[in-house]
């Protein structure tokens, strides 16, 4: 039988070889039953508490049971894969009912028990309850550190953590506490968070996170204490347990919520003062005569910004490739450039967005409404994966010969093994050489059907077409538009030049063609449009 194994180690605080320990222990298993591995997975410091199709390794897992790759799973335990009652019970469903087999060699799961389901609840239930509780201590925990004026969190920009008896505490980097005192005296000046950012920009200050400075990391959210002019550590006040991470339950997705204010812990720490009294006070007025104009103008609009044009996010600059946006209510320009200053992208073009709009509009139009454009299409995408099959024949054939050199190589140094024992230099080749193998045979071989992937391409293609021409000739649904022009389109990078605007496709259809367990729809802009120069 042919037997894959997934292995998981959670922190960068346990052992790295954990991950080899449950793995001897899945191929002693597999040895004593005459199984062969061919399959390998692991994840290495990742959480129980990180979703199963998050993880790399076990997405991969997945993956490879749907395609039926192997016949039986090898895990040291239920818990080693899941820490969530309900995604356990999902996926064990999914993976057995391809036919596979599932062993735990420590906690004693086999899909062949008669009493595996009671055990596998039960056990889903330990899990996920210990998860919980290391949730719950943890935090114990860190409000401990608070109380003792510990660091409990993330790097603070001006603020640097020394090791101390106990943990480790917080002290000002006078470096940074410069710049920090610099952005507080400028903003109570009258200077705006944007011309702020570009000044930083154009100095190469470095920021929080080592790269360049944005009006969001300034300006932030004074209701949830984002953002370094909200942030009252500056003044010697210390505010913990304002935020915390919820996971989405049906995505997965952590999610970073505020808490209720009286949960929140607040502490006096006047050695950590940056900002003079004076500044602080200003920049507080400012902040609240800015608010004020704020919320002036989200009732003259009828509380809310305008809504997004019907291309947003798919416009791109050409000089920085970032986005470019609505600037205002008639042109479109690089939002890096508008938020980050002319030293981080000098693209200061700004192109008409009705203009823009409705020449995009109309070159969708036209294919929607041209006769042969389904053929055509079927046709491009026939081309696009015979060049595929061509490169991936070539890296299957070049799999199978080195599959066959390190098979050689596997044999020589196990005959080398046997006459002058073991060393750890040999053991360490072993090792590498059966991992190569392992990944190797894991590659699928199987031939692809050109036919059904061409009609299954094109066939979603003329979905997504025949929807969009319904939502454009009616009242669309502006994000399902968004989202479907998207798809047809891919990015569309903008240039102003002296004839007008160049309207080009630059999405790479051979590379995102074929994907595990499906095509990706962006391949059909390629084949549909092609690069497009326009005046305005």
């Amino acid at each position: 039988m042919r037997a894959a194994t997934y292995a998981r180690f959670s922190t960068d605080l346990q052992r790295q070889t954990s991950v080899d320990d449950q793995l001897r222990a899945a191929r002693a298993r597999a040895a004593s039953e005459g199984w062969h591995i061919i399959i390998e997975r692991s994840d290495q410091a990742v959480s129980g508490a990180t979703p199963f199709l998050l993880r790399p390794g076990s997405k991969a897992l997945l993956a490879d049971a749907l395609a039926r790759r192997f016949d039986v799973l090898i895990v040291e335990g239920l818990d080693r894969t899941f820490r969530d009652v309900g995604e356990q019970e999902q996926i064990v469903k999914r993976i057995e009912h391809q036919g596979i087999r599932i062993i735990g060699t420590s906690d004693g799961y086999d899909t062949l028990a008669k009493g595996r389901k009671v055990m596998r609840i039960a056990r889903g239930l330990v899990n996920e309850l210990y998860l919980d509780d290391l949730r719950e201590k943890t935090h114990r925990g860190l409000a401990g550190q608070f109380d003792r004026g510990m660091a409990t969190g993330g790097k603070t920009y001006g603020y640097r953590s020394e090791e101390v008896p106990g943990g480790r505490r917080l002290v000002v980097d006078e470096k940074e506490a410069e710049h920090v005192r610099w952005i507080f005296e400028r903003f109570a000046e009258g200077w705006t968070p944007r011309a702020i950012a570009h000044e930083l920009n154009r100095r190469g200050v470095p920021s929080p996170r080592g790269g360049t400075w944005a009006v969001g990391g300034l300006n932030g959210s004074a209701a949830r204490g984002l953002g370094m002019l909200h942030n009252d550590r500056y003044v010697g006040r210390v505010t913990w347990n304002r935020m915390q991470w919820v996971k989405d339950p049906e995505t997965g997705a952590r999610l970073y919520v505020a808490r209720p204010p009286e949960e929140w812990l607040e502490r006096a720490a006047p050695e950590l003062r940056i900002v003079d009294e004076e500044t602080w006070a200003a920049t507080r007025r400012r902040l609240e005569v800015v608010a004020a104009r704020g919320a002036a103008r989200s009732k003259a609009t009828k509380g809310g910004r305008p809504a997004r044009t019907l291309f947003s996010g798919l416009l791109r600059c050409s000089v920085c490739s970032g986005p470019m946006i609505g600037i205002n209510s008639r042109a479109y320009g690089c939002g890096v450039h508008k938020d980050r200053g002319n030293s981080v992208c000098n693209n200061t073009a700004t192109v008409p967005r009705l203009a823009v709009d409705a020449r995009l509009l109309s070159l969708v139009r036209e294919e929607l409404d041209r006769p042969d454009s389904y053929a055509d299409l079927q046709s491009s995408v026939r081309e696009l994966v015979a060049e595929h099959v061509i490169d991936t024949g070539g890296a299957a054939r070049d799999a199978k010969r080195r599959l066959g050199e390190v098979e050689k190589e596997l044999s020589r140094l196990i005959d080398a093994l046997a006459q002058i024992g073991y060393s750890p230099a040999l053991g360490e080749r072993l090792r590498a050489l059966e991992s190569e193998r392992a990944q190797l045979k894991a590659q699928p071989d199987d031939e692809i059907d050109v036919d059904a992937l061409v009609t299954s391409v094109a066939a979603d293609y003329r979905a997504t077409m025949l929807d969009l021409k319904a939502r454009l000739d009616g009242h669309p649904d502006r994000e399902r538009t968004r989202e479907l022009l998207s798809l047809v389109l891919g990015p569309v990078t903008l240039v102003r030049d002296a004839d007008g605007v160049t309207w080009a496709q630059t999405t790479n259809p051979a590379e995102q063609l074929l994907a595990a367990g499906g095509v990706s729809l962006t391949v059909v802009a390629g084949a549909g449009f092609e690069p497009t120069t326009f005046g305005l």
